[in-house]
Formats: structure tokens, C-alpha cells, sequence
């Protein structure tokens, strides 16, 4: 059974199985592993239980440093950021996600690169910053094609470059009327 049915193409954002999500969450109980944690993190942020969904996260960084390494430490970064998007914190979250880029590129971590410039593609969209939003969608696609994704990772990527194009195109339509 799969918790994420789709995405909104106005949002970008998840359509989520709430009863697939809560299953799972009772599932994982009070399971304090790192995977779970990270879970929960993604979980908790899907169901719009966000003030949780940041503790979570954050108990998960701490963990990651604790016992991880780097690697697992800037997943759980990201996961966290994607938080801060829904929160509607949106500069926060593309200032730690710019950070989480900027690490994953340094170390050469494609697939963690992938995750945060897609993700703050999407922080970009929501700021209704289509541009950015588009660079960004644009550089997930190269990268998941690099790395020789899944298709649904890549597909994701090629519905965001679509629909960011389309916004900024409508965009442009308007900021033209406006000036004639």
C-alpha cells in the first residue's frame, strides 16, 4: 500500500493515503531508531503534524551526529527543511536547504544533492519564484539521470520542470497584459 498517491500539480505538494499514513505511524510506535525517526519525520510533515514533524526531525539530527555519519546527517537536514517549508517558513528553508546542496555537491553525493535541490526547488515554487523553481527541477532531472534514478524519481523531477515552466509562462503572460 503506498502513502504517497501523487502530487498536486498546482502544489507540487504530496496527496497522501491519511489511513495509510496513521497506519504506519502506529506502526512505528515509539521506535527510536534512526530510520524511524526519519520516517516519522516524513510521515508527521504528510499528515500536516507539523510542530511533531520538527521535534521528530530534529531528535533525528541529533541522533545522525550521535551515531551516523555525514551522510545521514544531511538526510535528516533535508527532511528537516522540508518542514520548514510546510511551516511556511520558506527563507529558512531555502537557506538550509542551499546548505544542504552546497555539502552534498562538495562530497559528491548526487542522490542527497538530488533530494535538496528538488526540495528547495519546491520551496522556490512556493515562494512563487518560478525561475529558481525551474533551475532548480532542472538540475534534480540531470542529476537523477546521472545517478540512473527510479522512474518515479525521475518522473517527479520532469512534472516539476512542467509545471514550473507553465507557472513562469503564465507569468510572463501577465506581467505582460500588465504593462500594455
Amino acid at each position: 500500500m503506498s502513502i504517497i498517491l501523487g502530487y498536486d500539480p498546482s502544489t507540487l505538494r504530496e496527496r497522501v493515503d491519511l489511513l495509510a499514513a496513521g497506519t504506519r505511524l502506529d506502526e512505528l510506535g515509539e521506535l527510536r531508531s534512526l530510520s524511524a525517526l526519519n520516517e516519522k519525520t516524513v510521515l508527521l510533515r504528510l499528515v500536516g503534524r507539523l510542530d511533531e514533524a520538527w521535534q521528530v526531525a530534529n531528535e533525528a539530527i541529533r541522533q545522525a551526529r550521535f551515531t551516523g555519519d555525514r551522510e545521514q546527517v544531511l538526510g535528516a537536514r533535508i527532511r528537516r527543511a522540508q518542514v520548514l517549508q510546510y511551516q511556511g517558513k520558506l527563507d529558512d528553508a531555502v537557506t538550509e536547504l542551499s546548505g544542504c546542496v552546497d555539502e552534498a555537491r562538495t562530497h559528491e553525493w548526487t542522490a542527497l544533492e538530488a533530494f535538496a535541490v528538488q526540495n528547495r526547488g519546491k520551496t522556490h515554487f512556493d515562494q512563487k519564484d518560478y525561475e529558481a523553481a525551474l533551475a532548480d527541477f532542472t538540475a534534480a532531472v540531470f542529476l537523477r539521470e546521472k545517478l540512473g534514478s527510479s522512474k518515479a524519481d525521475l518522473e517527479s523531477s520532469l512534472i516539476a520542470v512542467a509545471v514550473a515552466e507553465s507557472f513562469l509562462d503564465e507569468q510572463r503572460r501577465n506581467s505582460g497584459n500588465a504593462v500594455d
